[in-house]
């Protein structure tokens, strides 16, 4: 099986998009309860544009479980791919379920602040991004601003008079 996967995952990293699609579901007929696979065949209906198609194949990944680097892959995935479907409220639950599940991974608070937008939520938004821009960049001009920008992080609204 191992070898299978690596040559669908090869076909995919060429761009042989289509190509890579029918060998994950090959694998996915004859291994079905494999997390991998599952994970796998949902990234790639991904790259094909079949968001809905790649759903199930990512929650069933997810129940089946997976490594912590893949998982946090699927995580992702499956997030970002209900807020393009806009099924924002799982969305914003599946980014939620992540961020708790991996603390220190920058892109996910990200990706959540976009279906935070979605959802109205420009605020909360706003601050997870600033707080990522300002723990992340090694920028000098941002790095000097950084406490600034931290602070007015959660203060947009407010105004001083």
């Amino acid at each position: 099986m191992e070898q299978r996967l690596q040559e669908a995952i090869r076909l995919r990293e060429a761009g042989d998009h289509q190509k890579a699609n029918e060998q994950f579901m090959e694998l996915i007929r004859d291994f079905p309860e494999d997390a991998v696979v599952n994970y796998q065949c949902a990234w790639s209906f991904d790259v094909l544009g079949e968001e809905a198609k790649a759903v199930p194949f990512y929650e069933r990944a997810i129940e089946l479980g997976l490594s912590s680097e893949d998982l946090q892959g699927a995580y992702l995935g499956l997030g970002s791919t209900y807020r393009t479907l806009g099924d924002y409220e799982k969305s914003k639950k599946t980014f939620e379920r992540a961020m708790e599940v991996f603390p220190a991974n920058q892109v996910l608070p990200i990706f959540y602040a976009m279906t935070l937008y979605n959802l109205q939520e420009h605020s909360k938004a706003m601050e997870l991004l600033l707080k990522c821009v300002a723990e992340t960049s090694a920028d000098p001009d941002i790095v000097s601003y950084k406490g600034a920008i931290e602070f007015y992080s959660t203060q947009l609204d407010k105004v001083w008079n």
